[in-house]
C-alpha cells in the first residue's frame, strides 16, 4: 500500500512521505488500550478567573439560541479573534451552573469568517444535547495554533497564549466555563492539540487527533510542512519556528512532548487513504492520510515505550477529508465525555401545554431537556428549537437565529418578554417574523434577526413595516443616554425620546451631515419632524437647528 500510494504525491506528503514511512515501516504500533477515567485525575478549579491586561470580549453575535459569536481583543496580538461557541445542553435549564470546554481546532485551510467544523460537519447538532460549551476558533490558515517567532501575511501569529492564557478565563468569567478543558482537532489542528497538551501538562483533561501529524520534527517533516504553508496561504514556516535545524520544532513536535500527555486521556486516529465508497480517489487527501497513519504509528510506539496510556485507532478506510473527521468526532465523544466529567442528558418527554406545541411542528425534533421553570412560566429545549409558556401567551415555538435576538434579549426575563405567536412568514415573503409581549424580531437572511418594538415599531408602521421606503431593520433597538433609542433600518433610522416623538431620518446627505454634528448628542439634538420634502431636495428639523440638501448641498443651520 505505501509503494503504490507513494508514487503520485505532492506537497506536504510527496515531501515528508519516505522519510516518516520509512522511519515508521520497521514496527508495528500497536493498539494501546485506554484508560479513559483514572488517566484523567480531577483539575484544582482556580479561585477566580484572571483576565490579562488588554484581553476583553468587543461584540457577541447569536447565530441561535445554541451558537455565539465572540469576538475576544487578543492583547499578545493585537487582534479581535472570532470565536464560535454552542452553549452547553443545560445552559438556560442551570442558569447558575458552569460547564466544561471542548475546544475543536481547524485545519491547515481555516477560514477567517467561520471554522470549518461548522461549515463541513454536523457539530451543531451533534453537540446540542451533549453538555459541554464547545470553542471554535475562528481563522488561523497555516499557524498550527502556536504562537510564531515572526508577523507573516500580516497576521501577529500568537494562539498558543491565546487559547491557553487569554481566552480560557474570558470565558470562565462571562461565558460560564469551568476549569475543566478538552481540545481535539482535524489534520494541523490535531498536531496542535497534542502540542498544546504536551506544552501545557494537565490543562486539558482530553486531547483528540484526526488525522494529524504527530510526529512534526522527524527527518524531512519540517520542509513537507513549510511546503504546505506555502500552499495554504503563502505562509513561511521559517517565520513560524525557524529552519528545519531550530530546536523549536522538536519543542513543539508532539512525538517530542509524549511524557507530558500522561494523565490525560488520548485520542489519536487515521484512515489507511482509502475511499470507504470506493470512489474517485483524491491524490492528495490519500497520501496526506497515509502519513497520518505512519505518524500516528510512530507515536504510538513512543507512548507505549512511556508507559502512556491511550486510544490508538487505525481505521481500515478513510481519507484526509471532513466527512471521515465528523466520524472520528462522534467516535471519540464517549471518552471525552468520560474525561470532561459530563454527564448523560435526563429522561426527558414533552407534557401540557408545551407537549401540544412541541407536536405541531415538524422541525422541533426531539426534546433534550426536561421541562424547567423560567420567569413567570415554564419552557423545554428541544433539538431545534425551544418552547415558552406562560398563563398569559400559551405555549410557543422559538428557533433559529430569531431565537438566537430573543436569548441576547434576556429570554422571558428580558424585555420581549414571553412570544405571543409562532414564527411567522413576512407579507412581502422575504423574510420571517414573531411576536413577543415587548416587541417583533423580524429575519432575512441578509439582515439577520432585529427586534423592534414600542414606539419605534409603531412609528415603522405607520411608514408600512419592511414593505415600506425603510425596508427591514438591520439592528436591534439600542438605548441612547437621557432615555432615548433608535433603530436601523435598510432605508434609514427611527429614532425616539423622552422629548421627542419617533422620527424618521433616511439613509444620505441628511442623516451624514447629522452623523458629523454629534448626532443626537451633538448641537442640533433628536430629530422632531419626518423630513419634509422642499422645490430640489428635503429638509428636516432638529431639536436645536435644521438641516437642508437641496440641489446636492447639504446645509446645517
Amino acid at each position: 500500500m505505501v509503494e503504490r500510494a507513494s508514487r503520485r504525491v505532492t506537497g506536504l506528503a510527496g515531501a515528508a512521505m519516505a522519510a516518516v514511512v520509512l522511519a515508521a515501516a520497521g514496527t508495528a504500533a500497536p493498539v494501546i488500550s485506554p484508560q479513559l477515567t483514572a488517566s484523567a485525575k480531577a483539575a484544582p478549579q482556580a479561585p477566580g478567573p484572571q483576565v490579562p491586561s488588554g484581553v476583553r470580549i468587543v461584540g457577541a453575535q447569536w447565530q441561535s439560541d445554541r451558537q455565539v459569536d465572540v469576538t475576544v481583543h487578543s492583547a499578545v496580538m493585537n487582534a479581535d479573534v472570532k470565536v464560535q461557541l454552542l452553549l452547553a445542553r443545560d445552559w438556560y435549564a442551570r442558569p447558575k451552573a458552569a460547564f466544561p470546554t471542548l475546544y475543536l481546532l481547524d485545519g491547515l485551510r481555516a477560514r477567517d469568517d467561520r471554522n470549518g467544523w461548522l461549515i463541513n460537519t454536523n457539530v451543531a447538532d451533534f453537540y446540542r444535547d451533549k453538555n459541554v460549551t464547545v470553542v471554535l476558533p475562528v481563522g488561523g490558515q497555516s499557524s498550527w495554533y502556536t504562537n510564531w517567532k515572526q508577523p507573516d501575511n500580516g497576521k501577529n501569529y500568537q494562539w498558543e497564549t491565546f487559547l491557553t492564557s487569554e481566552l480560557p478565563p474570558v470565558l470562565q468569567r462571562d461565558w460560564r466555563a469551568t476549569t475543566v478543558r478538552g481540545v481535539a482537532g482535524v489534520s494541523m489542528g490535531g498536531s496542535a492539540a497534542y502540542m498544546l497538551a504536551g506544552r501545557h501538562p494537565r490543562f486539558y483533561r482530553f486531547a483528540g487527533s484526526y488525522s494529524g501529524i504527530l510526529s512534526m520534527s522527524s527527518t524531512g517533516m519540517p520542509t513537507a510542512i513549510a511546503t504546505a504553508m506555502r500552499d495554504a496561504g503563502n505562509y513561511d514556516a521559517n517565520k513560524m519556528f525557524g529552519p528545519e535545524s531550530s530546536p523549536e520544532w522538536a519543542a513543539h513536535d508532539p512525538l517530542k512532548l509524549a511524557d507530558k500527555l500522561r494523565g490525560t486521556s488520548l485520542y489519536f486516529s487515521s484512515g489507511n487513504g482509502e475511499s470507504p465508497t470506493n470512489a474517485q480517489p483524491d491524490l492528495s487527501g490519500t497520501a496526506l492520510e497515509i502519513l497520518s497513519r505512519a505518524s500516528n504509528q510512530a507515536f504510538a510506539v513512543q507512548l507505549n515505550k512511556l508507559g502512556i496510556p491511550a486510544q490508538a485507532i487505525y481505521r481500515p478506510s478513510g481519507i484526509h477529508s471532513w466527512p471521515y473527521w465528523q466520524f472520528e468526532d462522534a467516535q471519540a465523544w464517549p471518552q471525552a465525555q468520560a474525561a470532561l466529567g459530563v454527564g448523560n442528558p435526563a429522561a426527558c418527554k414533552p407534557g401540557g401545554a408545551i407537549g401540544v406545541a412541541a407536536l405541531q411542528s415538524k422541525s422541533l425534533g426531539a426534546c433534550i431537556t426536561p421541562e424547567y421553570a423560567v420567569k413567570g412560566g415554564r419552557a423545554q429545549d428541544f433539538r431545534g428549537g425551544q418552547v415558552f409558556w406562560s398563563q398569559a401567551t400559551g405555549a410557543h415555538i422559538v428557533g433559529g437565529a430569531i431565537a438566537g435576538e430573543y436569548a441576547r434579549q434576556g429570554g422571558p426575563a428580558g424585555t420581549l418578554g414571553y412570544p405571543t405567536s409562532d414564527e411567522l412568514a413576512s407579507p412581502d415573503k422575504k423574510g420571517r417574523y414573531q411576536k413577543f409581549q415587548g416587541g417583533t424580531v423580524y429575519w432575512t437572511a441578509a439582515t439577520g434577526a432585529h427586534s423592534v418594538g414600542g414606539a419605534i415599531f409603531a412609528k415603522w408602521g405607520s411608514q408600512g413595516y419592511e414593505r415600506g421606503k425603510l425596508g427591514y431593520p438591520v439592528t436591534s433597538e439600542t438605548k441612547l443616554a437621557g432615555g432615548g433609542a433608535f433603530t436601523r433600518f435598510t432605508g434609514g433610522s427611527i429614532y425616539w425620546s423622552p422629548k421627542t416623538a419617533a422620527t424618521v431620518v433616511p439613509n444620505g446627505p441628511v442623516f451624514d451631515a447629522w452623523g458629523k454634528a454629534g448626532y443626537e448628542g451633538g448641537r442640533l439634538g433628536y430629530p422632531v419632524l419626518d423630513p419634509l420634502p422642499v422645490p430640489g431636495g428635503v429638509l428636516m428639523r432638529f431639536q436645536h437647528g435644521t438641516i437642508s440638501s437641496v440641489n446636492g448641498k447639504t446645509s446645517v443651520q
